[in-house]
């Protein structure tokens, strides 16, 4: 199977992108079509590894899902009729844990794989059991076989207040909520426009659910209706990508269906690099016209500088005068792309970073216990040269195919079907901006 990307770097990229559907929002709104009771018809859904391993896992419980069209995918959930989720395709796809929701509307009992098969370490999923557990949901954890086992007595109902905001738990406790026919409130939630859309297409559908700013109302209902085709809104996550890939290479892109309020605190940033950019009808113009100034950024949770973006804002600090820092406060192992940028050049380092209540100023399970590594500086400009590199998960993998994209020379890069678990046609997309790439 191929699996390797060689690059042939150091072009001036520019061009024209379309955005393909939100990851993050295809992937929720497939597993909700299987509270249905018909066929669901969606939009714009992208083709990429996760989205392919989700339909294999459903297809796999009875339930049928295709796609009928390049980005249309139909699913039929009325043959759902396992409530077993294998370890095999369970440990392939982090969302399958949210097959919790329709398995226990139709089954009352169901067991599900830890997701990712990681059995030890801090589980951030320990708060949305909790979440379960308060409206009703008996949930308990067998550490011998991996396997969560969830049993669903009588519906949803009650209050639940997040510790801290989690997306993959909103929507979790959404989807566990709104077939309940009773009230659920649910507190200190996320508020990714993800989150929003997946809101936007149940409340279509006869869904009762309102948003408060963190604050979510549920009234619960007997059964969802589908009306028509619904939509996904556009990747917000591959804009950001592209933007600095073209910009590390002093081009310029012009990105199509691109909201500015979705990548506001990215925009926030990018001024201050000296990047020029211009809000048009149908979407944002991005330029470089001389050097880029260096950042300090911290990661949060929506509305501020997303996690997901801090592996690519790093490449592009790589080429912008002086000193940037990152901070991560969202995960607690998002630096593993450092130790490879490093092979292309990069001037990278990490820092202590102290801060007085680490439990309360990180997102993740802060353990007092262990070493954390959440700071580093980047010096540049730096020029990147060509090197051999390994993708070892989907964001840090994107950001070594752009750092690749911007060096001088021939890379090779490995692990790419992780890149491809969420970019489309990253291939095509590349070279349609002008880049020499292709998959070996």
């Amino acid at each position: 199977m191929e699996n390797c990307y060689l690059v042939n770097g150091g072009r001036r990229l520019k061009g024209v992108l379309n955005l393909s559907g939100a990851k993050n929002v295809a992937l929720k709104v497939i597993i909700a079509s299987l509270l249905f009771e018909e066929k669901v018809v969606l939009k714009n859904i992208p083709r990429i590894n996760d989205v392919i391993d989700l339909i294999n896992l459903i297809n796999s419980l009875g339930s049928r899902a295709v796609f009928v069209e390049k980005n249309t995918l139909e699913i039929d959930p009325r043959g759902l009729n396992k409530n077993v989720v294998s370890l095999f395709h369970g440990s392939k796809i982090r969302v399958s844990f949210m097959l919790l929701a329709p398995l226990l509307y139709k089954f009352s009992k169901c067991f599900i794989p830890n997701p990712g098969g990681c059995r030890i370490g801090a589980r951030p999923i320990d708060r949305i059991v909790d979440g379960l557990v308060s409206l009703g949901v008996k949930v308990s954890y067998d550490s011998k076989t991996g396997f969560y086992q969830a049993q669903m007595s009588k519906k949803p109902a009650g209050y639940y207040r997040f510790l801290k905001p989690t997306h993959t738990g909103t929507e979790l406790m959404i989807m566990i909520s709104i077939l309940s026919g009773s009230e659920v409130i649910l507190d200190n939630c996320a508020t990714e426009p993800e989150i929003d859309d997946l809101i936007k297409f149940l409340n279509e559908s006869g869904a009762k659910i309102e948003r408060d700013g963190r604050r979510i109302r549920i009234i619960g209902v007997s059964r969802l209706k589908f009306h028509r085709p619904y939509s996904i809104i556009t990747d917000r996550n591959e804009a950001v990508t592209f933007i600095c890939l073209t910009l590390g290479t002093g081009g310029e892109i012009f990105i199509d269906n691109l909201q500015p309020e979705v990548i506001e605190s990215f925009i926030d940033q990018l001024k201050k690099t000296g990047a020029t950019y211009e809000i048009r009808k149908n979407g944002i113009y991005f330029r470089r016209d001389g050097n880029l100034g260096a950042t300090q950024v911290e990661t949060s949770i929506h509305p501020g500088f997303m996690t997901d973006w801090q592996p690519n804002w790093a490449v592009l600090m790589t080429q912008a005068s002086g000193r940037s820092e990152i901070i991560e406060r969202v995960f607690e192992n998002r630096f593993t792309y450092v130790s490879e940028l490093k092979k292309l050049g990069a001037k990278i380092n990490f820092l202590v970073h102290q801060v007085p209540n680490p439990s309360d100023y990180y997102f993740f399970n802060y353990d007092h216990n262990k070493i954390y590594h959440q700071k580093i500086e980047i010096i540049g400009p730096t020029p990147l040269h060509n090197g051999v590199l390994t993708i070892t998960d989907l964001r840090a993998g994107a950001s070594l195919a752009v750092a690749a994209l911007i060096g001088q020379g021939e890379s090779i890069i490995h692990q790419v079907s992780i890149l491809e678990r969420g970019y489309e046609n990253f291939v095509e997309k590349t070279r349609d901006l002008g880049a020499e790439i292709r998959k070996i």
